[in-house]
């Protein structure tokens, strides 16, 4: 006789629990292939979207930088004038626009020129006008020639290769003309001025012809190597863009000589020679910068160059990716 086992009622309520049905599993299988094909759709696009907003940024930088070459072409030219309207040009249609300024190097500070001449009184009187006392403008004024000249023997104040080393620093000072701004950083003390006055590479060069032009520089400059107030200073660019007081105008009255600048400050240049020699009124060095903008992108490109009028050379050349 067969018997037949059957499952208690308890015991089907306990199987009901303990094994889910097929169709719940398959759901819930499904619903997982679901986020997960969504995810990486999601991502795909993502990375679409970034590789695409990254051609668009090289796209429009490598524009930027067309234009902006094109901007130094029309600066080079010496028949484009610094009030000239070819040297700011704006494409709303395509997002673009390129502006040029050419500036006279010549309104800086040439370090190697003051070095060179043993201009300490001028080099420490514009570190005490930043803040500096006279013992650290003292200092950094023989730190600086220390730097440039030739010989490793110690200035009054200054820092031959014993002072560096005791710092880490090697091979230094480099015992040689500056080559570029960014090197006058490196020299003892200008921690300080790097503090005082952040602006002060716009003080300096090392491309001018060597004195500081009284028809470009501005009263601030004149004022410290004329060692006047910077109110008396102030007639000197003042004169120069005539009675509209705006440069590079049909109006402008720039001067000839440094001598009829220095006259209006009350100086006799025959007699202060020491302060004439400071200063020209015919630099020929020419700063042309040129900044461009495509989409989003900007570039900048920065070209040194002498006798713009004349037969021009470049003497430096930089590019920027200005955020």
């Amino acid at each position: 006789m067969k018997t037949s086992h059957q499952p208690s009622s308890a015991n089907r309520r306990s199987l009901k629990y303990q094994i889910p049905s097929q169709p719940g599993v398959a759901l819930i299988a499904v619903l997982w292939l679901i986020a997960i094909l969504s995810l990486a759709a999601i991502t795909s696009l993502r990375v679409i979207s970034f590789d695409m907003e990254l051609a668009t940024a090289k796209v429009h930088g490598s524009r930027a930088f067309q234009l902006a070459e094109m901007g130094i072409a029309i600066g080079s030219n010496p028949a484009v004038e610094r009030n000239d309207p070819l040297l700011h040009r704006m494409d709303g249609k395509n997002n673009e626009e390129v502006h040029v300024t050419l500036t006279s190097e010549g309104a800086r500070f040439n370090i190697n020129s003051l070095v060179f001449a043993e201009d300490k009184t001028l080099i420490r009187s514009i570190f005490i006008h930043w803040g500096l006392d006279l013992d650290a403008a003292q200092a950094l004024a023989d730190a600086l020639t220390d730097w440039t000249d030739s010989d490793d023997q110690t200035a009054l104040n200054g820092a031959e290769e014993p002072e560096y080393g005791k710092i880490g620093r090697l091979n230094q000072p480099f015992n040689r003309p500056f080559y570029d701004i960014e090197e006058m950083r490196l020299v003892l003390g200008m921690n300080r001025i790097e503090a005082l006055r952040p602006d002060w590479r716009t003080w300096f060069t090392v491309w001018s012809s060597g004195t500081l032009d009284l028809n470009e520089a501005n009263a601030e400059l004149i004022a410290v190597a004329a060692d006047v107030t910077e109110s008396q200073a102030s007639i000197v660019p003042e004169t120069v863009r005539g009675i509209d007081d705006i440069r590079d105008t049909e109006d402008d009255v720039p001067f000839k000589t440094p001598a009829e600048a220095l006259s209006l400050l009350g100086i006799n240049a025959q007699i202060r020679q020491d302060i004439a020699g400071r200063f020209t009124t015919d630099d020929t060095t020419t700063r042309i910068q040129s900044t461009a903008r495509s989409g989003d992108s900007t570039r900048r490109i920065t070209a040194i160059v002498r006798n713009r009028t004349g037969k021009p050379a470049i003497l430096d050349r930089t590019t920027e990716i200005i955020p």
